[in-house]
């Protein structure tokens, strides 16, 4: 299976990172437990989370899950900090870098987590302030890689100078959302710089929140789950043209809308691997074909196509 380095760091992973977002929300721990293990049967390695999700409850779940298995040599964890956990407690200065990592250490169980990232900017703190909290993380073995989400070119740009010239570890990482309907903010700027600097990209919302899945195609199908409130502002004219290229595609591979979308996904310059959340067994070994599913030139370009 191709492996993907993230960045320029040492560590590196299969084309598909699990979105723990769901655990505590809609994911019991029985069916959290089983999801993961099926995950890592399928050979992939990375599990996001942020200390956000559930308030901790991702993270608690995740931890217990670890413990459990007693597997933590043999998968990534990501987690970020910077939402608001609480009042008070949110943002990216130093001193709460160095009390979030703590608590997220405490929740997942383990003494390091693989890849930390800034969840959101923080136009309050500095650059320098952040990595060099960052830095001491590193260097006391608790972080190994750190990374950016939801960070624009030029906060990347000016994090990197800051790097640069104070001898800080730099985001190597960066979390835009970017599907096949959402792609204004990864492609163009972004992207030419993930490629040109070798920024790892690990898009959110991969298939636009259950919308590439096919399942919803108009309001009488908001119902079928949580997210189905999201999907009105896909359903239009781009929005079914995106539909109507899936099940083309789809049917020609022998494959479903979501396995497809998630081939395109995979297959665009500079993206290391989509973040995709499943909430069974099925729908996981779903997302793997997904990922595994080698689209032809004609295809890649139908899609690209009907998302324009």
């Amino acid at each position: 299976m191709d492996r993907r380095p993230l960045g320029r760091s040492e560590l590196v992973i299969e084309p598909l990172v699990f979105g723990g977002n769901v655990f505590g929300w809609t994911v019991d721990q029985n069916t959290g437990f089983k999801v993961l293990d099926a995950f890592v049967d399928e050979g992939f390695t990375a599990i996001d989370t942020a200390d956000v999700y559930g308030k901790g409850k991702s993270e608690t779940m995740i931890g217990e899950w670890l413990k459990a298995r007693s597997n933590r040599e043999a998968v990534h964890i990501f987690t970020k900090l910077g939402s608001e956990m609480a009042p008070g407690k949110k943002g990216l200065k130093a001193a709460y870098v160095k009390q979030a990592v703590e608590d997220s250490l405490l929740r997942l169980q383990t003494d390091y987590i693989d890849l930390y990232q800034s969840h959101r900017p923080d136009p309050d703190t500095p650059h320098e302030e952040t990595l060099e909290a960052f830095d001491l993380l590193i260097r006391s073995g608790k972080v190994r890689v750190i990374g950016s989400s939801n960070f624009t070119p030029d906060m990347i740009r000016d994090a990197h100078e800051t790097a640069v010239v104070k001898s800080l570890p730099r985001y190597e990482t960066e979390q835009p959302e970017y599907n096949l309907y959402d792609r204004s903010t990864f492609e163009g700027e972004l992207q030419d710089l993930a490629i040109k600097e070798e920024i790892g990209i690990i898009p959110y919302f991969s298939l636009a929140a259950g919308f590439l899945t096919g399942k919803y195609r108009s309001d009488k199908d908001f119902s079928k789950s949580p997210r189905g409130t999201r999907m009105e502002k896909y359903l239009n004219a781009r929005g079914f043209r995106i539909l109507d290229a899936l099940d083309v595609v789809a049917k020609r591979n022998d494959a479903t809308p979501a396995e497809v979308s998630l081939a395109w996904l995979v297959a665009q310059p500079g993206v290391t691997a989509p973040i995709a959340s499943a909430t069974s067994v099925e729908q996981l070994k779903s997302l793997a074909k997904g990922v595994r599913l080698k689209l032809s030139d004609a295809d890649l370009k139908a899609l690209t196509d009907a998302g324009k």
